[in-house]
């Protein structure tokens, strides 16, 4: 028996994961960042085939890791979290700077550090990518904390609304399946993270 909740359990951060399709920057809401070894520095950053910037990264090889603070409004998820890239520019209006290799990054006043990456290998694990990466570059700004997705929950997504309502939401971004039964092959139109991600209202 698998109890899924056990999962909840693991420790994650919380990323903006940037990347440019050569027309516009790109960036989403990541928790799958991961160091492998120290020497040579190397990541993995694992993602979804069905987010754009998967494609995008694969295409070009590079990609910027920005850990977000825990003073971080909710803005920058609904920003970089519940829209695609393929239909909208996540950077319009949206104040930022770019890094050696090109790619942005966000102000001081979301991130407390960045990383650089180039792409060196890749394992496809059947709904995601597995990006294995070599960090080319990387900086601390700040000693804020970073967010967690547990303090993302508990802190900063806002609470559910007490009307109640028949049906799912989203674990991750809060999008609400309305209906008695999910499909076990239901897939977030916002964030694109699976059924087994939605808990009943």
């Amino acid at each position: 028996m698998i109890d899924n909740s056990a999962l909840f359990k693991i420790g994650y951060g919380l990323y903006v994961i940037t990347c440019n399709d050569i027309k516009k920057d790109n960036g989403f809401i990541c928790n799958t960042v991961v160091q492998l070894t120290s020497t040579p520095l190397k990541l993995s950053v694992t993602i979804n085939k069905q987010n754009y910037s998967h494609d995008v990264i694969k295409e070009t090889g590079k990609l910027n890791v920005n850990c977000l603070t825990e003073s971080v409004h909710f803005e920058v998820f609904e920003r970089f979290g519940f829209h695609s890239g393929r239909d909208t520019d996540k950077f319009s209006g949206f104040e930022y700077w770019r890094s050696e290799n090109g790619l942005a990054v966000l102000t001081a006043d979301h991130i407390n550090a960045f990383m650089s990456l180039v792409v060196t290998d890749y394992i496809d694990l059947g709904t995601h990518g597995m990006f294995i990466c070599e960090v080319t570059n990387a900086m601390s700004l700040s000693d804020e904390e970073t967010m967690t997705y547990s303090y993302y929950h508990k802190n900063v997504k806002p609470k559910k609304n007490s009307q109640k309502k028949s049906g799912y939401v989203c674990k991750i971004c809060g999008y609400v399946y309305e209906g008695d039964t999910l499909p076990e092959d239901f897939v977030c139109p916002i964030c694109k993270h699976g059924a087994s991600d939605f808990e009943k209202l």
